[in-house]
């Protein structure tokens, strides 16, 4: 390399660290068997020292100031034969040994397949600091998952939420999701969605990552804003391998609801220019097609005569197509022997196009119901007074999004075995955005009391009720007789949230006579905006007759005859060719439009100083986090009133800004008495800052005095944290673990309503429904896990493997009732019970696996009061998974998901029993397909 390349390589990677090579150093690489690929968070000891040194993802360790001498260099990785070596350290200079690992009883460990991925991920958490689960990249294509949160379910402590029976949201721990953080390549992660400062992590596929590390404690280097973990996705390094690699994916996606077969390809490769700089890349497509039924029910009352009923009722059939278009791309330079740069780039894409029809029962104009007899209650119009009608309603809602989420990060790791610096500079970018969307249009039918209907409602099912005409039916079924009532168009909802980031490490080591200190010390600056524009036209008339006959569809409804529903694509292709017909409401229009609009600028800054001892036994990590926040928060004040007759709208922006300080101590210590035993204790404080949304200052009160404020004043969650941990691992790949954590959560946030009047900016209300901060909460629990591989048994049960693990969370808080009145709840979205179990077989080519997944019910949403309250019931679903390997290159497989159709269901206990909020179900979804690697 000339003088002038070696200049540019020092200032784009600070390698004035790089040429503060220390005498006697040892360095090295550990690779599998067969050289082919590196293996990260590998032991490296000095035993006549106790020195201990891990490995990087390239494979790589060091160790500096090394006495002279003759030594035993040991190292070791779960399910590998321990390997040792006799060096001779020179007095100065410095000392390569490799080593290449074989598998216990011989053969390669290639991290490819269940058994050598369970082997990867167990050495990561067996070295990792504090307490953290992994998933390494071909671990996650042992398994039929769709997407990234799908795939962490099978970690220990984790589940996820799901929407349309698809997985979105990880909760760790029982916990809500908004309690994690999310990283892409050490880059914090924006939202998509308007509301959520979660990311929802179904729009990263799982075929273009590396691992996903779930840290669930934390040591002052990192970003201090989690309780539940710090989700951690790497994409592929150029580095991760010994040599070129590509691998190519084709697949067929079949649900048996919609019928259709959609298609699913992915490919990702490896290439190395030269001996120091490489290029990794992926890139995947998929797109699936799938149809989702649903009832929902609401308003739940008991009348006088002691009839209970919902006073609405829909039943709703979805039609959906989403679309993953997911890249990584990552360019890798060895500067030196000590300093590796990088450039890291990666871009999601999630396209769903929804079409909902939907038939909705009003029964709020009746009193009480015309008959009960048990379940079944029947409603008839002939008792109804005059001017009041059974209103039913027929819609369509025909919805697309897009989201993004791009980053991008430059930076460079220099480790000398005496100094470590590392930096990085970063953007991100998400986006969620609607430019034409009908939400929805709707056709109504007022039937009164001479309409001869009446509607008998039978909730005896287990899940959902059904319905019947007792008497009208032809009338009710007929579409002439729903007329056009509204339509609600979407010309713009656009959601933004960017964020620039720098951060820089600095870390000085001190070898000892049995360890090293290590003093490390860094800043970071984060700089965040987030933004929400939504624009609405809404249409209440139309120049003109037109009913639902006029656009009628064909429903794909299994649970029921829903009756006649709106065409997907008649209102679109209608309101096109028709637009100035429809009459605009220019005031609710208006308001629609100026409630949800907000700006929130979010920047912190941080520094932290911690101390490390490192021997072979003991680990201690001790040292605080300073992070200082600043908002700018913009919004609106909507207040809606009416003066003789007229409805007078006046829209007010509002700021607030404000700062605050959160000091975050720490304290890890990692004891080994052995190799095989490992202890973990941690101590610590984090901090999660309330959603946005939340935040924004956005105020709107209506004519009838109701209100709905955000709270800018909002304080964060606050948790002071202890965690402990045992962990064993088998000599032969598996291991057992068990731990216990306990938070103490300060401040944490939910929804309060009020009937108490005021006044705010001179506008009086007289209810009222804002985000405030509760007053402590506590959160505790054990977790156990348990993976095993069974070559110890005789052939062929040797290709036996388990993989289980439990968590209970005990997380419950105090909220006031919109009467004043204190009560205990649970935490929303904590799940008291959370299990994990995968059974698999893996031998020769076959490889099989089925997995399984039980997540607890759940608090939803605090009601008003307690039988109010949104419960989510809990949930199992059972995947099935196939594999084989026609040669060294080439697998086949196939995929069931969702064996058992698993539910959704919601319900609130209101009076003596539950009652329906929403259930859904989706069927079960069969891929199939063949990977390729070269």
């Amino acid at each position: 390399m000339t003088r002038s390349l070696q200049l540019v390589a020092g200032l784009l990677a600070s390698a004035s660290f790089a040429t503060l090579a220390q005498a006697g150093e040892v360095t090295g690489h550990i690779n599998d068997a067969t050289g082919t690929r590196s293996l990260q968070s590998a032991s490296v000891r000095i035993v006549e020292l106790n020195r201990q040194a891990e490995t990087d993802r390239a494979g790589s360790y060091v160790f500096g100031d090394v006495p002279a001498g003759t030594y035993t260099l040991e190292a070791r990785y779960v399910g590998a034969e321990v390997t040792r070596e006799t060096i001779s350290v020179p007095a100065s200079g410095s000392l390569t040994q490799d080593f290449n690992l074989a598998a216990i009883g011989g053969g390669d460990i290639l991290v490819t397949g269940l058994v050598a991925n369970l082997s990867s991920a167990l050495s990561r958490q067996r070295e990792a600091d504090g307490v953290q689960s992994v998933l390494t990249r071909d671990a996650v294509g042992q398994f039929p998952d769709q997407n990234v949160a799908e795939s962490l379910r099978r970690l220990p402590g984790l589940n996820i939420l799901n929407d349309q029976g698809e997985g979105r949201y990880v909760s760790v721990r029982g916990l809500d999701p908004d309690l994690n953080g999310t990283s892409i390549n050490g880059v914090r992660m924006p939202a998509p969605e308007a509301e959520a400062r979660s990311v929802a992590l179904d729009v990263i596929s799982s075929d273009t990552i590396e691992s996903i590390e779930v840290k669930k404690s934390f040591t002052p280097d990192m970003d201090g804003d989690f309780i539940g973990a710090s989700v951690e996705i790497r994409t592929t390094s150029a580095f991760d391998t010994r040599k070129n690699r590509y691998s190519a994916s084709v697949e067929g996606s079949w649900n048996d609801y919609s019928g259709k077969v959609t298609p699913k390809g992915a490919f990702d490769f490896t290439q190395k220019l030269g001996e120091d700089f490489g290029v990794a890349g992926s890139v995947s497509y998929y797109k699936r097609k799938f149809e989702t039924d649903n009832v929902e029910m609401a308003d739940w009352t008991q009348d006088d005569n002691g009839a209970v009923y919902g006073e609405t009722l829909e039943y709703r059939d979805y039609d959906v197509e989403r679309t993953r278009i997911n890249a990584a791309l990552s360019f890798d330079w060895r500067v030196s022997d000590s300093t590796k740069a990088y450039i890291r780039g990666n871009w999601a894409q999630f396209e769903d196009h929804e079409y909902r029809r939907r038939t909705t029962f009003d029964f709020g104009d009746f009193g009480e119901a015309s008959a009960s007899d048990g379940d079944r209650v029947t409603f008839d119009t002939a008792d109804l007074d005059d001017g009041d009608n059974l209103s039913v309603e027929r819609d369509l809602k025909d919805r697309f999004e897009r989201q993004r989420i791009r980053s991008v990060s430059i930076g460079s790791d220099t480790d000398t075995g005496t100094w470590k610096f590392n930096w990085q500079a970063s953007y991100a970018k998400s986006t969620e955005k609607e430019t034409f969307s009908i939400d929805p249009m709707r056709f109504t039918g007022e039937f009164e009391n001479d309409s001869g209907v009446a509607v008998t409602i039978d909730n005896s099912g287990r899940y959902f009720p059904t319905y019947a005409a007792a008497s009208g039916g032809s009338v009710l079924n007929d579409p002439t007789n729903y007329g056009f009532d509204r339509l609600e168009l979407t010309t713009l909802s656009d959601s933004q949230d960017e964020e620039w980031a720098v951060k820089a490490d600095l870390a000085r080591t001190f070898a000892g006579d049995n360890g090293d200190f290590t003093v490390q010390g860094g800043a970071k600056a984060r700089w965040r905006t987030k933004s929400y524009d939504f624009n609405m036209s809404r249409f209440d008339g139309y120049d003109g007759d037109l009913t639902l006959a006029d656009m009628l569809g064909r429903q794909t409804y299994r649970l029921l005859d829903m009756g006649p529903v709106v065409s997907k694509h008649g209102p679109a292709d209608f309101y096109r060719a028709n637009e100035d017909g429809f009459e605009l409401n220019p005031e609710d229009s208006l308001i629609d439009s100026s409630i949800s609009d907000y700006r929130v600028k979010e920047d912190i800054t941080a520094a932290y100083l911690l101390g490390r001892w490192d021997s072979a036994t003991l680990r201690v990590i001790a040292g605080v986090r300073m992070e200082h926040t600043e908002n700018e928060m913009r919004g609106n004040l909507v207040a809606v009133s009416e003066t003789d007759d007229e409805t007078v709208i006046d829209v007010a922006p509002v700021n607030y800004d404000r700062s605050y300080t959160n000091w975050l101590p720490s304290l890890t210590v990692r004891y080994s008495p052995q190799q095989n035993l490992v202890a973990r204790f941690a101590g610590y404080k984090t901090v999660v800052r309330p959603k946005l949304g939340q935040l924004a200052p956005r105020y709107s009160i209506n004519e009838d005095g109701e209100a709905e404020f955000g709270n800018p004043a909002l304080k964060p969650y606050q948790a002071w944290n202890l965690d402990t941990g045992f962990e064993y691992y088998f000599a032969n790949n598996g291991a057992v673990t068990a731990g216990l954590f306990y938070k103490s959560v300060k401040d944490y946030t939910y929804s309060q309503f009020s009937t108490e009047e005021g006044v705010f900016n001179g506008v009086p209300y007289t209810e009222l429904r804002t985000p405030v901060n509760g007053d402590k909460a506590e959160i505790a629990g054990i977790e156990l896990g348990y993976s095993q591989v069974f070559s110890m048994l005789p052939s062929p049960f040797d290709g036996l493997l388990t993989q289980l693990n439990y968590t209970y969370t005990y997380a419950r808080g105090t909220v006031l009732d919109d009467d004043g009145v204190a009560r205990r709840i649970d935490l929303p979205n904590a799940s008291k019970n959370t299990f994990n179990v995968v059974l698999g077989y893996e031998k020769g080519p076959l490889s099989l696996r089925a997995a399984g997944t039980f997540r607890d019910k759940y608090l939803d949403e605090v009601g008003d009061a307690a039988d109010t309250d949104r419960i989510v019931n809990q949930h199992f679903q059972l995947d099935l998974s196939a594999k084989y390997k026609l040669t060294e290159n080439i697998r086949i497989f196939a995929d069931w998901v969702n064996v058992n159709n698993a539910k959704y269901y919601a319900f609130q206990n209101f009076a003596g029993a539950e009652r329906l909020l929403q259930y859904e179900e989706y069927g079960s979804t069969v891929k199939f397909g063949a990977r390729v690697s070269f």
